[in-house]
């Protein structure tokens, strides 16, 4: 079992910056790869970014050059870092993380950013 918990989502202006932490806790040693997935109102739950354990990272067009992901093995931590955020970037985000062919999932931080 894999346990995860988000912070840092909150209100931002557009052009402003926020970071998301993820703190994994449990099985922690099993953990292949991590992500942030994101879900507007209306719409479906979709990929932001994903760091695997061996440092691959992959991210979704619409935040390529403004997000970057990253881990602190040490404090079984990830981050994502959002430049540059846009009124469409609001949503709820979701760390993921896959783990001995199962799927977690933190309980979401909202973002929002709006003037």
């Amino acid at each position: 079992q894999v346990q995860l918990v988000e912070s840092g989502g909150g209100l931002v202006q557009p052009g402003g910056s926020l970071r998301l932490s993820c703190a994994a806790s449990g099985s922690i040693f099993s953990i292949y790869a991590m992500g942030w997935y994101r879900q507007a109102p209306g719409k479906q739950r979709e990929l932001v970014a994903a760091i695997t354990s061996g440092g691959s990272t992959n991210y979704a067009d619409s935040v390529k050059g403004r997000f970057t992901i990253s881990r602190d093995n040490a404090k079984n931590t990830v981050y994502l870092q959002m430049n540059s955020l846009k009124p469409e970037d609001t949503a709820v985000y979701y760390c993921n993380a896959v783990a001995d062919e199962e799927v977690y999932w933190g309980q979401g931080t909202q973002v929002t950013v709006s003037s």
